[in-house]
């Protein structure tokens, strides 16, 4: 009973009625008075008394008060909100406390209704009295369902704004209620258009929605190649159908769509994914010119290193030493303390050996090409102690190659002697033109 007097009295008095616009003071006081008395109580958290001098504005909707320069109706609609939610939460008997948060639904309704757009912002207002109806939820018959409309109300007034408060959250509830009332489309249609605000922890979160909006990743390609289709192009969804075609073991339709990402984001990443899918597929030619593309159009030095790395490799075991020791070469001059392109070069010239000797028996002056190779490890290890362990092993296998004191002294070779490693040799190994020191 009380609250329904109390209800009753709350809402003669916020009325909205002609007889209400001539509402006037109590005790027969000025507006400035009664504003006074109202902003000192609220002020110090006397609300009882805030409530009696300051319901009045409620009922009067002045715009501005003679003598009070700063008064703004609006500022005095959000006190008034707070005097009846301090007074609830203050109130034992939950009817009465019921009765005054029902009243500051009424008075954010009567805002909506009293003030204009370029008067208060709606996107605010809708927005704290979701919060209003979420903190109150167990207070409020359907209080939580409430909370989700303002919420809907604020985020259609400004997507941005709602997607970045409070880190995502908002969107975050919004999003999960969705999902739980089988709302797909509208979650995937918000999904969209937030995307672009999110931070780290919300991005986090959309993903699981996402993932389990979705029974099965095709289902989820069919969604997002209609959305591509709508939208050719699209690099986002095209990244994410790529993937889903390859984490599905679909190769050859996610090799085609990074191709299409190449073609529309010609970045380092995008060709070495190409490159690494022509690579696993044998298909050297196309793997060495994808890296050649990334190399052309890496953005740091240590993208660069990878690169002229991969296409030492592929054209090595295409066979083509000479490309093999350019890039090798290139890598030396990228970073002189890195181990790698040094071994290389060793492996380069071991291979070299290999091919000039295909079909024939290995002479000393085949032999004599080992000690470039134990060159090119020494190197390796001077300038960079991490390959020390690899340059011991290959030391192992190539030492034992080199020529022996009979072959030295057969060919008059002496310790500390320069010898070229050339066409003098044989003209398979012309390419090389490279001097070594006999061991």
């Amino acid at each position: 009973m009380k609250k329904i007097i109390a209800a009753f009295v709350i809402l003669i008095a916020i009325s909205t009625s002609v007889n209400a616009q001539d509402a006037e003071p109590p005790y027969g006081m000025s507006e400035l008075q009664a504003y006074s008395i109202f902003y000192e109580n609220y002020r110090t958290g006397n609300y009882d008394m805030a409530l009696q001098f300051g319901r009045w504005m409620l009922e009067a909707k002045p715009r501005n008060i003679e003598g009070a320069n700063r008064f703004s109706l609006p500022r005095q609609y959000e006190r008034m909100i707070n005097v009846y939610r301090e007074l609830a939460k203050q109130e034992s008997d939950p009817s009465l406390a019921s009765a005054y948060l029902d009243t500051v639904q009424i008075i954010y309704d009567d805002a909506f209704e009293t003030f204009s757009e370029d008067e208060i912002d709606f996107y605010t207002w809708h927005f704290n009295k979701g919060r209003f109806y979420q903190e109150n939820q167990s207070n409020i018959s359907g209080g939580m369902d409430r909370a989700y409309e303002e919420y809907e109300k604020a985020y259609e007034l400004d997507a941005e704004r709602l997607t970045q408060a409070g880190d995502g959250y908002y969107i975050n509830i919004l999003l999960s209620n969705y999902v739980s009332k089988g709302e797909r489309e509208k979650a995937l249609a918000m999904i969209d258009e937030v995307e672009s605000f999110a931070g780290n922890s919300l991005m986090n979160q959309i993903n699981e929605i996402r993932d389990g909006l979705f029974s099965d990743p095709e289902e989820r390609i069919e969604f997002l190649e209609g959305r591509l289709a709508e939208n050719p192009g699209d690099i986002t969804l095209l990244k994410e159908i790529a993937n889903l075609y390859e984490s599905s073991g679909m190769r050859d339709e996610a090799i085609d769509y990074a191709r299409q990402i190449f073609e529309a984001e010609r970045t380092y990443e995008n060709a070495k994914r190409l490159a690494e899918y022509a690579l696993s597929d044998g298909q050297n030619r196309q793997a060495l010119n994808y890296w050649q593309q990334a190399l052309d159009i890496a953005e740091s030095n240590s993208q660069r290193k990878t690169a002229v790395m991969q296409l030492a490799d592929i054209s090595q075991n295409m066979g083509n030493l000479q490309e093999a020791r350019r890039f090798a070469r290139r890598g030396i001059q990228l970073d002189r303390n890195w181990g790698d392109p040094y071994l290389k070069m060793a492996d380069i010239y071991a291979s070299a050996i290999r091919q000039c000797t295909s079909g024939r028996q290995m002479d000393r002056d085949d032999r004599s090409v080992y000690w470039l190779v134990l060159d090119y490890l020494d190197r390796a290890r001077s300038a960079d102690s991490s390959v020390a362990n690899t340059v011991e092993r290959q030391y192992r296998t190539y030492e034992p190659v080199t020529p022996s004191s009979e072959d030295k002294f057969f060919r008059g070779w002496e310790t500390g002697d320069e010898i070229r490693i050339g066409s003098n040799i044989s003209e398979c190994y012309a390419w090389i033109d490279e001097t070594t020191t006999v061991r």
